[in-house]
C-alpha cells in the first residue's frame, strides 16, 4: 500500500504555518460546523451528532465506515435520531487527492463515493508512485461518471486543498486527534475502542 506520510507532515505543518499567518488577512473560515460544507447521513434534527474524522487511505478507518457505520444508520440515523457527519483528515497524499476528489463530487454522490473508495481501498492505493495510486483513483471515478478532466482539476483546486487542510488544522486544534477513526459525540471525543457497543453506549445515555 502506498504511503507518503512523512512528505505529507511536513506539508502539512507548512501549510498550518502559512494558515496562521493570513487567518488576519481572509474572511475564510473552515469551520466544520458549518455543515452545508460536510457530507452527512441523517436529519440536521438529530438529537446526537457524530463526527467521524477519517483518512480515505486508513485499513481501520475502512473497517469503521464498512462496518460500525450501516449499524449506526440501521439503528439510529434512518429513526431520525442520530446524524453521521464523516470529516476529511487526510493522514498521507493519497487520502488527501481522495478527499480532494469527494469534495469535487455532487452532494447527491458523495456518500455513494466514499462507499466505493473505502471498498476498494486495497486496489486504489496499491502503487510505488503518487501518480500510480492517482491512476487508480481515476478509475474509480470515471466508473461514476466523474470524467478524466474533472479528476485532474479537482487535484489542483487550490480551493478545495484549502478548504480540507483548514478543516484538518481546526480539527486538530479543537479535538487534538492524531489518529483515525477519531469520533466526536455531541463535541466530546469518544475514549476507548470505535465500536458499535461502545458507540452505542454514548448514544443512549443522550437520548
Amino acid at each position: 500500500m502506498y504511503k507518503l506520510k512523512s512528505n505529507f507532515k511536513l506539508f502539512f505543518l507548512i501549510k498550518t504555518i502559512l494558515v496562521c499567518l493570513v487567518f488576519s488577512l481572509k474572511a475564510y473560515s473552515a469551520d466544520i460546523k458549518d455543515s452545508k460544507n460536510l457530507i452527512v447521513l441523517g436529519s440536521n434534527d438529530a438529537i446526537v451528532k457524530i463526527k467521524i474524522f477519517s483518512s480515505l487511505t486508513c485499513p481501520h478507518c475502512a473497517s469503521f465506515h464498512m462496518n460500525i457505520v450501516p449499524e449506526i444508520e440501521k439503528e439510529y440515523v434512518k429513526s431520525g435520531k442520530v446524524q453521521l457527519i464523516f470529516i476529511d483528515f487526510p493522514l498521507d497524499q493519497a487520502a488527501f487527492n481522495a478527499s480532494k476528489l469527494l469534495q469535487c463530487s455532487n452532494q447527491n454522490s458523495q456518500l455513494k463515493l466514499m462507499d466505493q473508495i473505502y471498498q476498494k481501498q486495497a486496489e486504489w492505493t496499491v502503487g510505488s508512485t503518487i501518480v500510480e495510486v492517482n491512476k487508480n483513483l481515476k478509475k474509480i471515478a470515471q466508473d461514476l461518471g466523474i470524467s478524466s478532466l474533472d479528476f485532474e482539476k479537482c487535484l489542483i483546486n487550490e480551493d478545495i486543498s484549502d478548504k480540507i487542510l483548514n478543516g484538518r488544522i481546526d480539527a486538530h486544534s479543537k479535538y487534538s486527534i492524531n489518529s483515525t477513526p477519531t469520533i466526536v459525540i455531541n463535541g466530546k471525543k469518544l475514549e476507548g475502542s470505535a465500536s458499535f457497543k461502545n458507540i452505542k453506549k454514548k448514544i443512549e445515555k443522550i437520548i
